[in-house]
């Protein structure tokens, strides 16, 4: 039974209300449950188990992990949400590693990696970062390009995922690692395609064992939007089907 968050600020509480009756009329949903909270630390506490959350703000996804204690957890996301400065959606997975709320977490798909003020530091312990496109980072040894699903294929960047984390995890895949025609977040979106993103969750459900998973960053722009409501769809079926 699907759990909906709407979780956030009003355009994310409308988004998600917003895509409940839209899987409602396309007869994708019969019972359900809504959890309403506005912080994240009570949350926990309101939760079901459950295997399935729709939620607005991604910051929601600490308060489900929080709840389920996975060892381990991928976020395709366009954003690493690794920064270290205070807990809030851009950085929910720092927070959820150093509290080791999870143990190892990998990001696929992501876009921005500098940090947001000179003092922001990012998270970069039991982590690891497989970017869209091809991307480098300096190390001690001078520039070095990441794994990457433009360069290296999914193929390459799930068995890399599958060797750090093993085979159970938590899947949270926040909607703004879509390109921006799909306007559905509300914040940048990334890089990849639907079909793109259909592909990297397919590689998953074929080479993990997904313990829940919950769809992020949705916010009511998804109504004025066709790309957005047919991505949501399809990324929900291909997460749901047997």
């Amino acid at each position: 039974m699907p759990t909906f968050v709407p979780f956030g600020e009003k355009p994310n509480k409308e988004g998600v209300l917003y895509v409940l009756n839209l899987l409602k009329k396309n007869n994708l949903l019969d019972s359900y449950i809504i959890v309403e909270s506005n912080n994240v630390e009570l949350l926990p506490n309101t939760l079901p188990k459950d295997k399935t959350y729709i939620v607005g703000e991604h910051l929601a996804t600490y308060g489900i992990i929080k709840k389920l204690r996975p060892a381990a957890l991928i976020s395709i996301d366009s954003h690493t949400d690794l920064m270290h400065d205070y807990l809030d959606h851009g950085s929910w997975l720092a927070f959820s590693l150093e509290e080791k709320i999870v143990n190892r977490a990998v990001v696929i798909g992501a876009t921005l990696m500098i940090p947001s003020t000179p003092r922001t530091q990012l998270w970069d312990r039991r982590v690891k970062i497989f970017p869209a496109l091809n991307r480098s980072r300096k190390t001690s040894k001078g520039w070095k390009g990441y794994v990457n699903l433009q360069t290296h294929g999914v193929e390459r960047v799930i068995k890399e995922t599958k060797k750090y984390l093993g085979n159970e995890v938590y899947l949270t895949v926040d909607l703004d690692v879509l390109r921006p025609e799909y306007k559905i977040a509300r914040f940048q979106h990334g890089e990849l395609t639907l079909e793109e993103l259909l592909e990297v969750l397919r590689a998953i459900k074929e080479n993990f064992e997904i313990v829940a998973f919950d769809i992020a960053e949705i916010s009511d722009r998804i109504k004025r939007s066709r790309l957005g409501k047919k991505a949501f769809l399809e990324v929900y079926r291909t997460l749901t089907e047997e």
